[in-house]
């Protein structure tokens, strides 16, 4: 294909919509291997054994309503606008009440003290005070996360940094002991994340933006260029994924 086309279609892949958690766009044309650990079994089994639930950073709910049935009192929380709304969309219908709040490692939750049996967090930032302070006796805290190390290589070829290399297991698992859990289960794994054509990477790097800040087809016309000639050369465009899992009870 011409270069003039093959940029062409970039700047295409750049511009298509992307909203809540949805890749469906990249349907064969990205490949990601999966963490060692089945966390939506883990918290479907957490679930089933709880009267209360609450799902820090929903996105657009596409996670969390795939654990229904839920429990009288069960609540998500989403601190994206766009996000937000396709949450309520999809979520309200099935009992649960969503609520605009964005988490940070600060950030105060506006819930009771004892509120929940169980606090699940998918790949969204927590204040772990926040979260022992919510959950009653014995209740229990699931989170996965990308870890600090995720897509290093990715990064490194477009010459930026990651900004959370200090969110490890280690690290999170201090955290969560210090605030007064017993820790269950902790694991991390690593795996392959492959990009069929160099436009999907385009379009995964604009809906993730914070892996290289400032992504952009033109601005980063160059190594997309250089990736493009390494799949030209049969060589495939595979990099890293870091995830873990902690399980801790209060």
């Amino acid at each position: 294909m011409p270069k003039e086309k093959i940029i062409s279609q970039w700047k295409k892949d750049q511009s298509a919509p992307f909203s809540g958690w949805d890749f469906s766009y990249l349907k064969n044309r990205m490949a990601e291997e999966k963490p060692s650990w089945n966390y939506l079994s883990i918290a479907k089994r957490l679930l089933r054994k709880s009267k209360s639930v609450l799902d820090m950073g929903t996105g657009g709910g596409e996670i969390f309503s795939s654990l229904a049935p839920f429990p009288e009192h069960a609540i998500a929380t989403e601190g994206y606008k766009p996000n937000y709304l396709i949450a309520k969309r999809k979520l309200e219908p099935l009992g649960v009440r969503v609520i605009k709040c964005e988490n940070s490692e600060k950030t105060e939750m506006p819930f009771r003290n004892k509120e929940f049996d169980l606090v699940l967090n998918r790949h969204d930032a927590f204040n772990i005070k926040e979260v022992f302070r919510t959950l009653k006796e014995k209740g229990a805290f699931l989170t996965q996360q990308v870890g600090g190390g995720n897509l290093e290589d990715l990064i490194k070829e477009f010459g930026a940094v990651s900004h959370y290399k200090s969110l490890t297991l280690n690290t999170i698992k201090k955290q969560a002991k210090d605030a007064g859990f017993v820790i269950h289960e902790a694991k991390q794994w690593k795996g392959k994340i492959e990009f069929k054509d160099v436009g999907a990477l385009v379009y995964y790097l604009k809906a993730i933006p914070w892996i290289v800040e400032d992504f952009n087809a033109d601005r980063n016309l160059s190594q997309l260029m250089k990736l493009q000639n390494k799949l030209d050369k049969g060589k495939k465009l595979v990099f890293t994924e870091v995830r873990f899992l902690i399980h801790a009870v209060k």
